[in-house]
């Protein structure tokens, strides 16, 4: 058994215990008596998950498919969840560091509930607009019910008072950013953007990431039904949400998408599509695939999994979009008549789209971005089989390592049978400082600075386009 064969099992035994020990201890929950109560359990719970068993928090918290104790809440309190999973994920390292300064000694190992329970408190009282009182209280309670944290509830109540009546000077002094992160991530993103640079990224992360909406036309109106601003690219930017967002004007007709103004950019790099015959390989959530089809493609939208298929369908048939959705394993599947171009926006490690999605610094490890490195590779050279002889690949995705962007793309071009095809400043109109000298696309978080932090940044990306030899 390798290294890492033995780390996964010892993970998953891990897990198992937590899972265990933490299903026995909802016997004795009654949340009923306490209002608030479930939400924060809850909370922990998940952040357990995510930490401790490197499980995405899109997935705990989807409400079709989610965890059951979410999908037992009322919308607000999930909205309030997601709120403290969020908040207690960005600033991780203030939390932490403050934490252990109040414990007298470091607390057992195998407190794990205990742990997740205090960060959820202290991202409440640091962070959040909910009373002080009510989140040492209800933490109290939280403790005082389960029986693996019951003997630490007086420890509870000290270290979050404590915390309150310190809040200002906590927060006028924060922990260093690089403590947000794993210390192998930092390493990686200094290694690969400067110590600067870094930084930079590291302070947009820290906040909530504005919403981007892709719109199908008039992208100036919809700015100001929306209360939003217009982007360079064309999307709408809301810097926050006064409703849900099927609540807002047009999404019922089908007139916008949600996807960050950075992930629309690799679509244009296909040019003009209009009446072109276009596959996006790995096309879930589907933003990409309804750009092109909205340009006028006839466009065949790829993915493994049946379940983002059929999510895929009911998105496309919201948005009016005439698309082909086909469940299919690229690496076994051969299409009857090569496509004129093809989007290849790759999974990977998504570490572009921590200030969206936090829980991907956690849930991401060295070793995953090899293996996701590894696929974007095999799927590179796939996508030759799909392309017609002077055919156009777009290959992207939201990693901001080098390995699964620059690095691919460099060596993507020693197969004879794909040449560069440079990006030019001029496709990408207000953002062309984003073309590398190679003609390769790179953002990070920290592009496109504002002196309004919230509506500043983009998600990372990297796009590279090539054409297959005739």
């Amino acid at each position: 058994m390798t290294g890492d064969q033995k780390k996964q099992k010892t993970q998953r035994s891990r897990s198992g215990q937590v899972r265990k020990r933490a299903d026995k201890a909802d016997h004795f929950i009654n949340t009923q008596e306490h209002p608030g109560l479930a939400a924060r359990l809850c909370a922990a719970r998940l952040l357990g998950a995510v930490i401790e068993k490197y499980t995405s928090l899109d997935g705990l918290t989807d409400n079709n498919h989610g965890h059951p104790q979410y999908l037992a809440l009322e919308e607000r309190d999930r909205s309030l969840v997601r709120a403290m999973l969020g908040t207690a994920l960005r600033n991780r390292g203030t939390i932490e560091t403050t934490l252990a300064r109040y414990f007298e000694r470091p607390l057992p190992e195998n407190a794990v509930a205990l742990r997740q329970l205090l960060h959820i408190s202290a991202a409440q009282i640091l962070y959040l607009d909910v009373p002080d009182h009510a989140a040492v209280d209800l933490a109290v309670t939280a403790a005082n019910l389960d029986p693996r944290n019951r003997k630490f509830a007086g420890l509870v109540n000290a270290v979050l008072r404590r915390m309150s009546r310190s809040k200002e000077r906590i927060l006028a002094n924060p922990a260093p950013l690089a403590k947000n992160i794993p210390e192998w991530l930092y390493q990686r993103f200094v290694q690969a953007y400067g110590e600067e640079a870094t930084q930079e990224i590291l302070a947009l992360q820290a906040l909530e990431a504005p919403i981007d909406l892709t719109v199908k036309s008039d992208p100036q109106g919809w700015a100001e039904k929306l209360g939003g601003i217009v982007m360079p690219n064309g999307s709408v930017r809301l810097a926050s949400l006064s409703s849900s967002l099927t609540q807002l004007e047009g999404f019922d007709d089908g007139e916008w998408w949600v996807q960050d103004a950075a992930a629309s950019l690799p679509a244009k790099l296909l040019g003009d599509v209009k009446g072109k015959n276009i596959a996006d390989l790995c096309a879930a959530p589907g933003g990409k695939t309804a750009q092109i089809a909205a340009n006028g493609a006839n466009v065949t939208a790829f993915d493994i999994s049946p379940n983002r298929i059929k999510r895929l369908k009911a998105n496309f048939a919201r948005l009016k979009l005439d698309v082909t959705a086909k469940q299919a394993d690229l690496m076994k599947y051969t299409p009857d008549e090569p496509f004129d171009a093809v989007l290849l926006d790759a999974p990977c490690s998504s570490t572009g789209t921590i200030r969206r999605h936090p829980d991907v610094a956690w849930t991401k490890t060295p070793q995953d971005i090899e293996k996701l490195a590894k696929l974007q590779a095999d799927l590179l050279v796939r996508s030759v089989f799909f392309v017609k002889p002077g055919g156009i690949i777009v290959f992207s995705n939201c990693s901001l390592d080098p390995k699964e962007g620059e690095e691919m793309a460099r060596a993507a071009l020693k197969n004879p049978q794909l040449e560069a095809y440079p990006i030019t400043p001029e496709e990408c109109e207000g953002f062309a400082e984003f073309i590398t000298e190679e003609g390769f696309l790179r953002t990070t978080p920290a592009a496109y600075p504002n002196d309004n932090a919230q509506i500043a940044g983009l998600d990372g990306f990297f796009a590279a386009r090539f054409r297959k030899r005739a």
